[in-house]
């Protein structure tokens, strides 16, 4: 945690990234098993690292899981579950993925489309919701920034709720998207890299920086 802020730096695809990540303050670390995303490590390749990852904890990420799926990433251990999903998924799905790794552990990002609304149902199947940039056609990684405004509501509305604030955050933007939507979680991809899939060690000390700096974090209670 950082001033009050816990990050996730997702999209690693390498120990040197992860531990770049872990060096500058990460609380979490995210790996991407989606084929078409740019930042896609497969299993095989995580196993070969996971065991001298910095022990923090690990985040699988991936996009409407099938059954096996879901069984192959429980394999590995990981600490968390954050799956992408479209709106219109039937909860019996959404819910077969709280039952499988808990809700605790289930991070849910529905990709939610101008003036789309959540289920309320599904907030009693993850304690935790990441809110990412809409674009039709892709999940997620588009460095595009998001609805700050529909952020801020949607915690305001659910404050049970752990929101992650994600989309096209960077050292630039942050400390204006912090204080815009009151996030207290982000989560950062694009935003700290060279090129995708390979993250700037310059541009994640300087992240590290920024939220050191912050002055709003410390006057609000935490979730």
């Amino acid at each position: 945690m950082i001033n009050g802020i816990r990050l996730k730096i997702c999209g690693l695809t390498s120990q040197v990234d992860a531990n770049l990540a872990d060096a500058v303050g990460a609380d979490y670390l995210g790996f991407i098993f989606y084929p078409k995303s740019p930042r896609y490590i497969s299993l095989e390749s995580y196993r070969m690292i996971g065991a001298r990852l910095p022990h923090k904890p690990k985040v699988a990420v991936t996009v409407e899981p099938s059954g096996a799926d879901l069984a192959a990433l429980k394999a590995e251990g990981f600490d968390f579950y954050q799956f992408h999903f479209p709106l219109g998924t039937p909860l019996a799905t959404i819910a077969a993925w709280s039952e499988a790794v808990t809700p605790e552990k289930l991070w849910l990002a529905p990709r939610v489309p101008p003036g789309g609304s959540l289920e309320p149902a599904m907030f009693a199947l993850a304690g935790t919701f990441l809110f990412d940039t809409y674009r039709a056609g892709t999940y997620g990684g588009t460095g595009q920034v998001g609805d700050w405004t529909a952020f801020g509501r949607l915690r305001k509305e659910y404050p049970r709720i752990n929101w992650i604030l994600a989309g096209g955050l960077t050292p630039e933007n942050i400390t204006s998207a912090l204080t815009e939507t009151g996030a207290r979680i982000i989560d950062i991809n694009s935003g700290v890299e060279s090129v995708p899939g390979i993250k700037s060690a310059e541009k994640l000390k300087r992240l590290n920086q920024v939220l050191t700096d912050y002055k709003g974090a410390v006057t609000r209670p935490p979730f």
